[in-house]
């Protein structure tokens, strides 16, 4: 969770007009009129919306945001507000109003000292929508793009620091849905299917906490397929990198078991 926003809030000395809710039915129609704030000058529209942040009524705080933008669009205050906007929907949880404020802010001022931070709020977006391994994970693709985004963009920043540790997750995340995807092809003895899935794993999420089981599964699957020889070299493999590992005893086991003409390493 971001802790500060990204750049200083301005604490303006005016005093903050209390906050006028209309609701209820409107005239003689006898329709429901929906929640409108009234028209305010800027400094007490901003004020009002920075103090609902502060309290943590986020929600309302990137309405009173919008409606700065909505109410004064050519004050300098409504950039400030659109950023802020996409900020306090993002704390509230509420992800795709904040990605689409942050996109709107990029899309009107994309040279804008604050659109790291832009590119970095729409990607925490994804990354905090991240689900487990069990589901399905474009949301996963869509966080490490994004990711990306601010690496390449803006690689000497502290967003991209940031966005270089998450990458490491989300790698780890997608080798880990491949490795389910895997062993569910493996028990069901779809042996080549789950050989593909376990070598993505290797040739791509190398780095990751699942390349040695991906490495064991390899010894497994090749063995089922017919083919000791290309266990051996995964065998090999696993046993040059992951030494001591439980996965690489195991793939020892197997190959002195089925393939006793090779050698695990």
């Amino acid at each position: 969770m971001l802790k500060t926003s990204p750049f200083k809030l301005a604490v303006l000395a005016v005093s903050t007009t209390a906050l006028l809710l209309t609701s209820g039915c409107g005239g003689g129609r006898g329709k429901n009129r929906d929640t409108a704030y009234v028209a305010r000058d800027v400094d007490t529209l901003y004020t009002a919306a920075k103090d609902r942040l502060d309290r943590g009524d986020t929600k309302i705080a990137a309405e009173l945001f919008d409606e700065v933008e909505r109410q004064h669009p050519y004050s300098p205050w409504a950039r400030r507000a659109q950023l802020m906007s996409a900020f306090s929907y993002y704390v509230a949880r509420d992800y795709s109003k904040s990605v689409q404020s942050a996109q709107r802010f990029l899309s009107i001022h994309p040279g804008n000292k604050d659109a790291p931070y832009a590119y970095y709020l729409i990607a925490l977006c994804y990354y905090e929508q991240i689900s487990d391994v069990t589901r399905d994970q474009k949301i996963t693709l869509q966080a490490q793009q994004a990711l990306n985004d601010v690496v390449r963009r803006y690689p000497a920043t502290r967003y991209a620091s940031d966005a270089r540790l998450k990458l490491d997750l989300v790698a780890d995340h997608l080798a880990g849905k491949e490795m389910e995807i895997g062993r569910f092809y493996e028990r069901s003895g779809k042996w080549l299917a789950a050989t593909l899935r376990f070598r993505n794993v290797v040739d791509n999420y190398q780095t990751t906490s699942h390349a040695p089981e991906a490495l064991y599964r390899l010894v497994e699957t090749y063995l089922s397929l017919g083919i000791p020889e290309e266990a051996q070299k995964a065998a090999a493999v696993l046993g040059s990198n992951y030494p001591g590992s439980m996965w690489y005893e195991k793939a020892y086991g197997l190959m002195n078991k089925y393939a006793p003409g090779t050698q695990a390493s």
